[in-house]
């Protein structure tokens, strides 16, 4: 019976370790990401994005916050985020370019957000970005569906 448990811990192990389906990425005070690619296992089935903020500065300051959208839309959506005020995370309420969002947030806080992998395309160009006003020229990067 115990290589039984064995052989079934060592499966159920070896599938977590198929594919990690979470990223942390942490902000800081220089307006910078830690990381400028998030990398989706096409194998999850949902996906976290877990936002850290390592700086000292608070929300209304130097708030960031991770949208993800395909790449052509995050001009656009940060655009039309920048009127929507820091209460509504600079996103417009209902905006269908919108794939997942944290909310913004300052220094020593987090947030994080989970949605469904089946949202992105094989093939589309997908960004993630910060929507806090003026941000989003130095922090985005690429979203890529392996």
């Amino acid at each position: 019976a115990k290589v039984v448990a064995v052989s079934l811990l060592t499966l159920a192990s070896g599938q977590l370790l198929a594919a990690e389906c979470a990223v942390t990425v942490d902000s800081t005070d220089q307006m910078s990401f830690n990381t400028k690619e998030i990398v989706i296992d096409k194998s999850c089935k949902t996906f976290t994005v877990n936002l850290t903020h390592s700086g000292s500065l608070p929300k209304n300051v130097m708030g960031h916050n991770v949208v993800l959208t395909k790449t052509a839309d995050m001009a656009g959506v940060a655009t039309d985020g920048m009127s929507a005020g820091i209460d509504k995370n600079y996103l417009k309420d209902g905006d269908t370019r919108i794939i997942a969002h944290t909310k913004i947030i300052g220094a020593g806080e987090k947030d994080s957000v989970t949605f469904d992998v089946s949202k992105l395309k094989a093939g589309e160009d997908y960004s993630f970005f910060c929507s806090f006003p003026g941000h989003n020229s130095m922090m985005k990067g690429a979203v890529i569906l392996k």
